[in-house]
């Protein structure tokens, strides 16, 4: 399972949610459901491609994405294309 991914990074609950952008969420609530979304949302990752926190929400919407599995995110750690998000 270590094979298909480089990075494990523990995920880290906070009181409030970090700001994602409202047309992101509304993508990512088509995909997976209102109760999912808000379930995750207070969730944040150390992101070692970003080199910054990020909601849990931006990371499983990334390609580098691969499972979260008991409280640590499995990433791929490949460079990606700059996109207009902050």
């Amino acid at each position: 399972m270590s094979g298909d991914h480089k990075f494990e990074i523990q995920i880290v609950k906070q009181d409030r949610a970090l700001r994602v952008e409202r047309e992101y969420k509304e993508r990512m609530k088509e995909l997976y459901g209102d109760k999912i979304i808000s379930k995750f949302s207070r969730d944040v990752v150390e992101c070692p491609i970003l080199g910054k926190t990020v909601s849990f929400l931006i990371c499983m919407g990334c390609p580098n994405y691969v499972r979260r599995f008991k409280g640590v995110v499995h990433c791929k750690g490949e460079p990606i294309a700059p996109s207009g998000r902050s």
